[in-house]
């Protein structure tokens, strides 16, 4: 009677096809890749950046181009009080137009 459940016991890995292995090297490594999961939350990749920069970059267009047409639609309609463009610029150190 005694036999029985030591060889019970003695199974219960084979049986279990490496679940209890599996689960306590999950429970191991879960600190580790929390810790990891934080740094990645916490910080931007240089792809982020780029993508970032480039929207903010495209929104700023955007508004510059709306608020030149209506610099232009404004000077169309009365063309002796209008000057050259002084409004925003997306790009600040562009001074071409």
């Amino acid at each position: 009677m005694r036999r029985a459940p030591s060889l019970l016991l003695l199974a219960l890995p084979l049986l279990s096809g490496g679940c209890v292995a599996r689960a306590a090297w999950d429970v191991a490594t879960l600190p580790v890749k929390a810790g990891a999961k934080a740094v990645d939350l916490a910080t931007t990749s240089q792809e982020e950046a780029d993508r970032n920069y480039g929207r903010r970059m495209r929104h700023a267009e955007e508004r510059e181009a709306r608020e030149r047409a209506a610099h232009d639609k404004a000077c169309r309609k009365r063309p002796e009080d209008c000057g050259p463009y002084t409004g925003f610029r997306a790009h600040p150190d562009r001074l071409d137009e």
